[in-house]
C-alpha cells in the first residue's frame, strides 16, 4: 500500500510540473483576461460537470466572498448551482444545452466563461463555448489529456497533458484556479495578503 499512494502522490506531483513547464504563459496571459475582464466591469460565468462542477462552484465562492484577503467582492457566477434552472433546461432542451441556455440569458461580450472539463469532451460544454464565441465572450479552457474537442474552441487553453487519468488532472486543475485566484487578487490589491 506505502508503493501505491507514493505512486498516486508522484504522478500528482508530475502533472503539475510538466503543466507548469509547458502552460505558465498560457495561465499567465489567462490571468491577464480575467484582470482586464473585471477591471473593465465584467463577470465571470463557470461551469462543467461533476468534479468541475464542484470546481466551478468553489471558485467562483472565492471570487465573490474572498480569497487570502479582504477585499470587495469580484463577480463570477457558476452556471452549476440553481437547480431549478437546470432541470428546467435538461427537461425541456437535454442536457447538451445546460450551460449554453445560461450564458444566453446570462454572458455579455466582454465577459469570461471558464469551461471545466477533464476530457475536453463534455458535449454542454462544448455547446456552451460555440455560444460564448457567437457572443463575445472570451474562453478559458481547463482540460487534460490530450485536450479533446475543446482544443481550438477557446481562447486560453489550459490542459494537463501528463494525463488521462481524471483524479490526477482534477488536482492540477484545482491548482490551477487557486493560483488564478491568488494572482487575480495580487494585481488588482496589490501584493500584500493577509493570508490565514
Amino acid at each position: 500500500m506505502k508503493e501505491s499512494i507514493a505512486a498516486i502522490f508522484a504522478d500528482s506531483v508530475a502533472a503539475k510540473q510538466r503543466f507548469l513547464d509547458e502552460y505558465s504563459q498560457g495561465l499567465e496571459s489567462a490571468i491577464s483576461e480575467i484582470v482586464h475582464t473585471l477591471k473593465s466591469g465584467g463577470k465571470l460565468l463557470l461551469f462543467g460537470n461533476g468534479g468541475s462542477a464542484a470546481d466551478a462552484q468553489h471558485i467562483a465562492a472565492e471570487f465573490v466572498n474572498r480569497y487570502l484577503r479582504e477585499r470587495r467582492p469580484l463577480p463570477a457566477i457558476a452556471l452549476t448551482t440553481d437547480t431549478s434552472t437546470l432541470t428546467a433546461i435538461a427537461n425541456d432542451y437535454g442536457v447538451e444545452d445546460l450551460f449554453a441556455k445560461q450564458i444566453r440569458a446570462l454572458g455579455q461580450k466582454g465577459d469570461v466563461a471558464i469551461a471545466i472539463s477533464t476530457s475536453g469532451n463534455s458535449a454542454n460544454v462544448l455547446r456552451a463555448l460555440a455560444v460564448c464565441r457567437e457572443l463575445g465572450i472570451h474562453t478559458i479552457g481547463l482540460t487534460g489529456g490530450t485536450g479533446g474537442k475543446m482544443v481550438g474552441l477557446v481562447d486560453h487553453l489550459l490542459c494537463v497533458s501528463a494525463t488521462s487519468v481524471t483524479p490526477r488532472i482534477q488536482e492540477t486543475h484545482i491548482l490551477i484556479e487557486h493560483v488564478i485566484c491568488e494572482m487575480v487578487d495580487e494585481v488588482l490589491f496589490g501584493a500584500e495578503s493577509s493570508k490565514s
